[in-house]
C-alpha cells in the first residue's frame, strides 16, 4: 500500500489449449495412442487417464478446477458434481469427452481467496521515465533509493528493464519490470491459473487519481488477463494519504466514470457477491477521518444510482473493540470488514506468528452486524530498504511458509470459504507471494524465499484456498512438499 497498512488412451486437442485458454479437454476415443498418459497444455493444468478396466476409467488431474465431461467435443458440456480426484467412470455414450474447466466463478465471494495486486511500478522507458516504486528517486535507481525489499525473478518475463548498477552474482545485468506492459500482467495471471489462484483485488490509490492516470492501463491490463484466463477480480480503493476535503467527490467521481464510460462492472470477469459488484475500500481509521465522512463514503457506495455494491471496507484490525465515539455504528454498517492485520503479530516460542486470537470474536460481532467477515492473511513481513533501517530491522520471518499456512490454517477453523491475501506482488514491504528471486543482486540488501522454491508461495496459496473450498482436509501443518 501507499502507506504502511500496520494500524495501520486420452486424445488431447494440444491445439486448442493454449495457456490463454483456461480448459484442458480429454477425448475417450482414442486409449489405444495414450494410454496411461498425462498430458498438458501449456497451462500448468493436466489431466491423467489409466488404462481401461472393466469398463471403466480413473481419470486424474493435478489443478484446480471443475470436470465436465460430453458426448461430443462440441458439448454441451455437464458439470460432473462431486467429482473426486481422481475420478472412476464408466466408460458410457454420454461420458466420451472429459475437460478440466479452470474458469473462477465469479457470481460469488464464497470458496475464493483473492490476492491484493499493486501493479504500481514503473520503469523508464515504459512508456515514463521513473522508477516509481522502486526508488525514493524518480530519475535513479541506487542502492540508497531503494524502496523494495524483495528482488523479483526475471527469468520468466518477455518485457524487461535493465536497472542500472545492479548485476546478478556473477555479474550479469538485472532487471526489473513494469505492469504498464500487458505481457507483464499476462505473466502474472498466467502463474495465478497455473497455480490455482482464484484472483486478484487491484488497488486503485485515490491520493493518485489526478495525478497519475496510467494507473488505468494496469485496470485494464488485468481485465484483459483476468478474461483470457479466467481469473476474477474486484477493485479496492485505497484511501490512505488522499485529501479530506475531496476524498468524497474523488472516490464518486472515479467510480461513475469507471461504471458509466470503462464499463467496468459489466466485465465478466468482475467479481460479484450477493448480486452487486463487490468493492473493496481500505482506510478506514478513527484518525484519518471523521464518522460523517465515513458514513457518507459507505452509504454512497452502498445506495448509489450507478452501480451500488457489496461494500467491503478494510482498516484497523481492531475495529471490533473500537471506543471512539460513532465508530462501533460505522463499522456495522459496512457490507464486510476485512481486518488489516499485516504487521499484527504474537510472540510464539521464539518465533513471531500473525495474530488470529482475536478472529472468532471478530467473526462473531461481523455475524451480529449481518456483515461479510474477510480475513486478511500476510506471508511475513520487511520494508527495511523502504524505512530506512539497518538490515533485518522489520523482518518478520515467513518461517518456510508456516507463518503463512497457520492463518489459512485459523481461517479454516472458523468455517469460513474465503480470505484475502496481502499481496500477490507487494515487494515493497516483503509481503509478495509471486515469484521472487533467491539469488538477488549483490548491491543492496534484499530478502529472499531463503532457499524455498520460486513459486513456493503461490504453491502455499493455492493449497490453503484448496482447504477453504474443502477440496483438501485442513491440516496444521504444510501438506506439500517444497
Amino acid at each position: 500500500m501507499s502507506t504502511p497498512r500496520f494500524s495501520n488412451g486420452l486424445h488431447v486437442r494440444l491445439h486448442v489449449n493454449q495457456a490463454s485458454n483456461p480448459l484442458v479437454a480429454l477425448s475417450l476415443a482414442s486409449f489405444l495412442f495414450f494410454f496411461g498418459a498425462a498430458v498438458k497444455s501449456n497451462a500448468a493444468a493436466w489431466l491423467t487417464n489409466s488404462p481401461p478396466a472393466n469398463g471403466a476409467c480413473a481419470i486424474s488431474w493435478n489443478s484446480r478446477g471443475t470436470l465436465e465431461m460430453a458426448a461430443q467435443l462440441s458439448g454441451p458440456w455437464i458439470t460432473v458434481s462431486n467429482a473426486t480426484n481422481p475420478y472412476t467412470n464408466q466408460i458410457m455414450a454420454g461420458a466420451q469427452f472429459f475437460r478440466l474447466n479452470q474458469t473462477v466463478d465469479a457470481t460469488t465471494l464464497h470458496k475464493k481467496v483473492l490476492c491484493g495486486y499493486q501493479g504500481w511500478f514503473r520503469c523508464p522507458g515504459d512508456g515514463a521515465n521513473s522508477w516509481f516504486h522502486w526508488s525514493s528517486s524518480q530519475s535513479q535507481l541506487t542502492t540508497s533509493t531503494l524502496t523494495f525489499e524483495m528482488w523479483p525473478d526475471m527469468s520468466e518475463y518477455s518485457n524487461k528493464y535493465a536497472a542500472p548498477g545492479f548485476t546478478y552474482p556473477g555479474g550479469a545485468q538485472a532487471y526489473l519490470f513494469s505492469p504498464q506492459d500487458q505481457q507483464t500482467v499476462d505473466k502474472h495471471f498466467d502463474w495465478m491459473m497455473d497455480y490455482g489462484i482464484d484472483g486478484v483485488v487491484v488497488q486503485r490509490f485515490v491520493s493518485d487519481i489526478a495525478s497519475r492516470p496510467w494507473m488505468t492501463n494496469v485496470l485494464n491490463h488485468v481485465r484483459a488477463a483476468a478474461n483470457r484466463t479466467g481469473r476474477v477480480f474486484a477493485l479496492e480503493y485505497d484511501m490512505s494519504g488522499a485529501a479530506t476535503n475531496t476524498l468524497f467527490a474523488t472516490l464518486t467521481n472515479d467510480w461513475t466514470m469507471l461504471v458509466k464510460t470503462q464499463h467496468l462492472t459489466q466485465d465478466p470477469r468482475y467479481l460479484f457477491h450477493n448480486g452487486k459488484p463487490l468493492l473493496m475500500v481500505f482506510g478506514f481509521f478513527t484518525d484519518r477521518m471523521d464518522t460523517n465522512l465515513a458514513s457518507k463514503i459507505i452509504m454512497w457506495f452502498k445506495t448509489n444510482s450507478i452501480a451500488p455494491v457489496t461494500l467491503i471496507g478494510s482498516g484497523e484490525w481492531w475495529w471490533q473493540t473500537e471506543t471512539a465515539a460513532g465508530w462501533s455504528s460505522v463499522f456495522r454498517s459496512l457490507d464486510g470488514y476485512c481486518p488489516w492485520n499485516t504487521g499484527n503479530y504474537t510472540i510464539v516460542g521464539a518465533n513471531k506468528y500473525a495474530t488470529t486470537s482475536y478472529w472468532a470474536t471478530d467473526l462473531q460481532a461481523a455475524i451480529d452486524a449481518g456483515m461479510i467477515y474477510l480475513p486478511e492473511i500476510y506471508p511475513g513481513f520487511s520494508w527495511d530498504n523502504l524505512q530506512k533501517l539497518a538490515p533485518g530491522t522489520s523482518k518478520i520471518d515467513r518461517l518456510g511458509g508456516d507463518f503463512l499456512w497457520q492463518q489459512f490454517y485459523a481461517v479454516k477453523n472458523l468455517g469460513l470459504d474465503w480470505a484475502f491475501v496481502g499481496m500477490f506482488d507487494e515487494v515493497d514491504e516483503g509481503t509478495a507471494i509471486f515469484k521472487v528471486s533467491n539469488t538477488p543482486p549483490t548491491q543492496g540488501y534484499f530478502v529472499t524465499y531463503d532457499g524455498y522454491p520460486t513459486d513456493w508461495y503461490m504453491r502455499l496459496t493455492a493449497e490453503g484456498t484448496k482447504v477453504l473450498t474443502g477440496e483438501s482436509p485442513n491440516t496444521p501443518n504444510i501438506p506439500i512438499s517444497p
